[in-house]
């Protein structure tokens, strides 16, 4: 479980998973500080990671050279009702065209994609 709590300023707020910690805040133009990760940023960033480590985790298991990965992610809004991910996955290493086609599908399947893919239900916890 993640927690997030307020600290002093406009919206600075430290969010910690009980292990690690980070600073997250509204943008300046939103009346923030601009300290930290926005919100939404934290949303690309999980689906970065999550791209990222697949691709590696996938490689490592099948033994696929890869030597690097770099992913990016944006998050884009074009309607009310519509909310784009785009990402990209940069590979490097001594990859074959089957070897760079299963590392992308690896991405593909990213438990965060998997997971951002579904209906998404709200729910109050006490």
């Amino acid at each position: 479980m993640i927690q997030a709590e307020s600290i002093a300023g406009s919206y600075p707020t430290t969010v910690t998973n009980g292990n690690q910690e980070l600073i997250a805040d509204a943008p300046i133009a939103k009346g923030g500080g601009g300290s930290g990760f926005g919100a939404h940023e934290l949303l690309e960033a999980a689906l970065a990671a999550c791209l990222n480590m697949a691709v590696r985790m996938c490689a490592s298991a099948n033994g696929i050279p890869l030597q690097s990965v770099r992913t990016r992610v944006s998050l884009q809004r074009p309607t009310d009702d519509i909310v784009r991910f785009g990402y990209a996955v940069e590979l490097t290493g001594p990859l074959s065209e089957q070897q760079r086609a299963e590392l992308e599908f690896a991405a593909q399947t990213c438990p965060v994609r998997q997971t951002l893919s579904k209906q998404l239900c709200f729910e109050q916890m006490r």
